[in-house]
């Protein structure tokens, strides 16, 4: 009889705000057993007992709340867990900057865990430092300080979301992402690449206004002498760089094209990408960051293919 496939045990930590129960809804959404705050000493034991065939995935919350909680123990037990061809653990960390979790408990108005009498700020750097080690080590680490929930949750379902028997392609989820140099690098990116080289559709009129969603935009860009050579060199070198993630056993790529504001030349680039790598076979998703804190363009799924129905 053919053993059963190894199966998916996430231990989802992070900082206290970052959006770690949401990050568990999602993962419960997509057919988790989710699980948050178990005492450390119980994970090894909720996992043994668990059916290994047809059983549920599981995620486990562990943070600085858990009952006996120390980062260097989460990481011993995700060793032992590892020692175990049954099961695929991993490790997800949500994490978000400083401001945004001031501004998050504010709204709330709850009280750090880590500092329940005392200001937030000093919660948030006592939790800093006993799950940096967490962070570190981390198999994904999600930064949610300006992430909606909407691409959140796409970013847990397209990573999750996949069985272990899908096509090579298909099992490797790939989100593009555009973005604003200025605004910040997305720290959840594997690549970036920076197009602020290209001629700028900022400075034109009646293109400032515009977006690369718009095709007048996209043909103003691609019309630089030097866009076709960066683009087609940009695909060669995915092309090269892709199916060795999925050699490695990776499961999620992050691609980001940032250009100054992130509104004209990245968005055409992800646009374009995402058209050809689709064409190829691979398991895509697009958010554009800045467009979506403008409430212009919500993350999209990938169509479905005839390739993925299969």
């Amino acid at each position: 009889m053919t053993a059963p496939p190894p199966r998916d045990v996430v231990l989802v930590s992070g900082l206290s705000g970052a959006g770690k129960a949401s990050i568990l809804r999602a993962l419960e959404d997509i057919g988790f057993e989710a699980i948050d705050n178990l005492p450390l000493p119980m994970i090894e034991g909720l996992v043994a007992r668990a059916e290994p065939e047809g059983a549920r995935r599981i995620a486990v919350g562990v943070d600085a709340r858990s009952r006996g909680f120390d980062a260097g123990a989460v990481l011993a037990t995700l060793c032992r867990l590892r020692s175990n061809p049954a099961l695929r653990p991993e490790l997800l960390f949500a994490w978000a900057d400083e401001t945004a979790l001031l501004r998050r408990f504010t709204e709330t108005r709850r009280r750090h865990p880590l500092a329940p009498d005392g200001r937030v700020s000093d919660g948030i750097a006592a939790e800093q430092a006993v799950t940096a080690l967490l962070h570190d080590t981390a198999d994904l680490v999600i930064d949610t300080t300006d992430l909606p929930l909407s691409a959140l949750r796409a970013l847990v379902e397209q990573r999750y979301r996949g069985g272990p028997a899908a096509a090579p392609r298909a099992s490797l989820a790939v989100a593009l992402l555009s973005f604003s140099f200025v605004a910040g690098l997305p720290r959840e990116a594997d690549m970036v690449f920076d197009a602020r080289f290209l001629r700028n559709p900022h400075y034109v009129t009646g293109l400032r206004t515009r977006t690369g969603l718009d095709p007048a935009v996209g043909a103003y860009v691609e019309a630089d002498p030097d866009f076709a050579a960066f683009f087609g060199r940009l695909i060669d070198l995915l092309g090269l760089v892709l199916p060795r993630f999925v050699e490695e056993g990776k499961k999620y790529a992050t691609i980001a094209v940032g250009c100054t504001g992130g509104r004209h030349r990245s968005v055409h680039i992800v646009e374009k990408l995402a058209a050809g790598l689709r064409e190829a076979g691979w398991r895509v998703t697009i958010t554009h960051r800045e467009l979506a804190r403008m409430g212009n363009a919500p993350p999209r799924p990938a169509p479905t293919t005839q390739a993925q129905e299969a």
